[in-house]
């Protein structure tokens, strides 16, 4: 399932490409078509993220809302159309000027609702670390529950955005040990974690990739910093996906669990802090 920060680059890049437009928006797989009819001819104003929701609003109080799911992708091409615009796949839902077209293929939802229905979901969500500076309501939920801090992670309502990879790289990047009950994590352990998640998923955005093993962060930092591109190689990662195989700081095998739906990946020698 795409992760926050690729929702917020979505919203990013749907922005700059169609904000203060007329947009036509069309339903080519034909689900959609109601939706469509309801959104075609108004000018965009803002696409905007929250954890693993897209918002576009459009004017008079139309606002399409979509969640990816685990197989939808909304991509925008990156240059202007020349002649025909051909659909490929099962296009649930289209927006398209003259010269750019940005097609959502997949998704969990895609419907129109208010601003009203917005806020309401909005409500529903914990802190977005790429969208609030704050993450005092996230450690109020979490500290409160008996539940592992690896299952809270992934619980959109106490912190939205937050995925599989970054749940299992955020942990291990400060020794936590992922089986420890949120009332009796340490305050101090939060903070680190919400400040690293805050530091991490912009890169995400800029790169759209997850980046957080050390070297990598601080080579797209410093890349960011100066203005210029960047390359990576192959994205590496300190324990996700790294079943069985020898932990990179301290050679203990990697373990590999079940966790709120998704396989947690840690190191049990290296992540005992509580």
């Amino acid at each position: 399932m795409p992760e926050g920060h690729t929702l917020h680059r979505i919203a990013r890049d749907l922005h700059a490409t169609f904000a203060g437009q007329v947009v036509e928006v069309t339903s080519p797989q034909g689900r959609f078509a109601a939706g469509a009819a309801l959104l075609t001819g108004h000018e965009l104003l803002e696409a905007r993220a929250h954890g693993k929701h897209l918002f576009v609003e459009l004017e008079g109080e139309r606002v399409l809302h979509v969640h990816l799911g685990l197989i939808g992708t909304f991509t925008i091409d990156a240059a202007a159309y020349v002649g025909e615009r051909p659909v490929i796949g099962q296009v649930r839902c289209r927006i398209a000027t003259e010269e750019h077209v940005a097609d959502l293929r997949g998704p969990m939802t895609c419907a129109v609702i208010t601003p009203e229905q917005e806020d309401a979901v909005h409500a529903k969500l914990g802190p977005d670390p790429l969208r609030d500076t704050d993450g005092e309501l996230a450690w109020q939920r979490i500290h409160r529950s008996r539940k592992s801090i690896a299952a809270l992670l992934m619980e959109q309502d106490v912190l939205a955005g937050v995925g599989n990879v970054y749940r299992c790289e955020v942990l291990f990047r400060h020794r936590i040990n992922p089986m420890t009950p949120g009332e009796r994590l340490k305050r101090a352990s939060w903070e680190l974690v919400w400040a690293d998640l805050r530091r991490l998923l912009p890169l995400g955005v800029a790169t759209s990739r997850i980046v957080t093993v050390d070297d990598q962060v601080e080579e797209v930092e410093s890349a960011l910093a100066k203005g210029e591109d960047v390359h990576l190689t192959e994205r590496t990662s300190y324990v996700y996906k790294r079943t069985d195989q020898a932990c990179v700081m301290c050679g203990s095998t990697v373990r590999a669990k079940d966790v709120a739906g998704r396989t947690l990946y840690w190191c049990g020698n290296c992540q005992r802090r509580s």
